[in-house]
């Protein structure tokens, strides 16, 4: 694909994925006939990717940081923990669209660690006891 330029196809997806919460495949036709990039190849970026989504994400897009710093100070601990809470698996939506949970690479809060992301905003130095907390308070908020 030389002449594509790929900075303008991840502004583009980002830019999708803001306005409808994921892409659909209905967005990707769209996009691959304006910018004349096969569809293949837009389905494989989406796919690499892990921060673009394919399906509705819930109400708040839960991700724990997979990097060893957080591992290593019980990182696994709070996926299980958050499985267990929520009802769901890595990669997989609450059946009240209230959480969708993933697990992401480094958010480069190594020295603070574990740490998560809720919509994109960094949590750290996260224990059961502060998601727990956490939780509690973003599901009051669907009741308002």
């Amino acid at each position: 694909m030389k002449g594509k330029n790929t900075p303008l196809l991840i502004n583009i997806l980002h830019e999708v994925q803001d306005k409808q919460g994921y892409i659909s495949e209905q967005a990707l036709k769209k996009i691959s006939v304006e910018q004349n990039i096969p569809i293949s190849r837009l389905f494989g970026v989406v796919k690499f990717y892990t921060m673009f989504h394919t399906e509705p994400q819930g109400k708040y897009v839960l991700e724990i940081c997979g990097s060893p710093s957080c591992v290593l100070n019980n990182g696994m601990k709070l996926e299980k923990f958050l499985e267990n809470e929520i009802g769901v698996r890595i990669g997989e939506t609450s059946k009240d669209g209230m959480f969708s949970l993933y697990k992401t690479s480094c958010i480069g809060c190594c020295d603070e660690a574990p740490a998560m992301l809720i919509n994109g905003k960094p949590y750290t130095n996260m224990t059961v006891e502060r998601v727990k907390l956490l939780l509690k308070k973003l599901r009051k908020s669907k009741k308002k």
